[in-house]
């Protein structure tokens, strides 16, 4: 009875503190007001500039499927679409039940960054730095989600669109696709925090031959050097095409984010204060974040049902 009693104060104060980490404001950006952004300003610029969507499904499995949804633009971001992208995310960051999320493009094309008509609008220095804050702020909180996260790139993921596969966990790159930091031929380096990211993936040599070479990353270069994290093969569209590789890609995914949801955002958590954190305050994150699954519902069915010592 003394041990039930335990475990049932243990999971009453694990819940609570699991649901006060959720309920914190978001801590994944990186400008506010302090460093003189306004996000509502850069906002309003952008709507001015609508076109294609930023597609979310929020599925049962809890795997969200985050689609970049403007075809004839080769799925460019629009101003509209940076304005929905960090709406859907604010949706993921409050989505208790998932577990992981797989970032796509519409059409078979995974994203050529930026639609032109809206660079060249704000092309003036002051809100093209804006653009970049707020576009940095929202890949940012993508890559911080309590979520396992992968880009699912099928044809090309070009400037920007490169950025975002580097905003996600994993990157799965289907047969024939390619990944390729154009920025130079831009007279551009990257500005969504593409290079930081690449380079904590890649290395320092591999980056910089990715953007001053602007190389094409295929399938195979990707797997070398660590920016493909796995292969797909794309069918023939008779054959069902995008939804078999989606389905492939789920499947791959379910290897990492299978199990309690909890469990799942815990691990994420942990490792993401591993990866950005000073050593001694990782530790006292991993600390709260294990505080929150210990005498939960999946540790005590964990305990119920197996034998460590078997």
């Amino acid at each position: 009875m003394a041990l039930c009693a335990l475990r049932r104060r243990l999971l009453r104060s694990s819940c609570a503190a699991w649901s006060r980490l959720l309920q914190r404001p978001s801590s994944g950006c990186v400008y506010s007001s302090v460093h003189g952004f306004h996000q509502d300003e850069i906002t309003e610029k952008l709507q001015a500039f609508p076109g294609g969507s930023v597609d979310l499904l929020q599925q049962e499995s809890g795997i969200a499927v985050l689609t970049i949804n403007y075809p004839s633009r080769m799925n460019a971001f629009s101003g509209s679409m940076m304005v929905e992208l960090e709406e859907r995310v604010s949706q993921l960051e409050s989505w208790t039940d998932g577990k992981g999320v797989i970032v796509r493009g519409a059409d078979g094309t995974f994203c050529s960054g930026s639609d032109l008509t809206a660079v060249r609008a704000i092309s003036n220095p002051q809100d093209g730095m804006k653009m970049c804050m707020f576009m940095q702020n929202a890949l940012t909180r993508l890559l911080r989600l309590p979520l396992i996260s992968v880009a699912l790139v099928e044809g090309r993921a070009l400037g920007g669109g490169a950025e975002l596969t580097t905003a996600c966990d994993f990157r799965l790159m289907a047969s024939g696709s390619v990944i390729q930091f154009v920025h130079k031929h831009m007279g551009l380096v990257p500005g969504w925090g593409g290079a930081a990211r690449l380079t904590r993936i890649v290395g320092s040599r591999n980056a910089l031959k990715l953007l001053g070479g602007a190389l094409k990353v295929d399938p195979e270069l990707g797997l070398q050097i660590g920016l493909a994290d796995g292969v797909v093969e794309a069918p023939q569209a008779a054959e069902g095409g995008a939804g078999v590789v989606l389905q492939q890609a789920e499947n791959w995914l379910s290897h990492y984010a299978g199990g309690a949801a909890p469990v799942i955002r815990a691990v994420k958590k942990v490792v993401l204060s591993g990866g950005e954190l000073p050593l001694s305050e990782a530790l006292r994150t991993e600390k709260d974040v294990f505080g929150t699954v210990w005498g939960g519902p999946a540790n005590l069915q964990a305990l119920a049902s197996k034998s460590k010592h078997r």
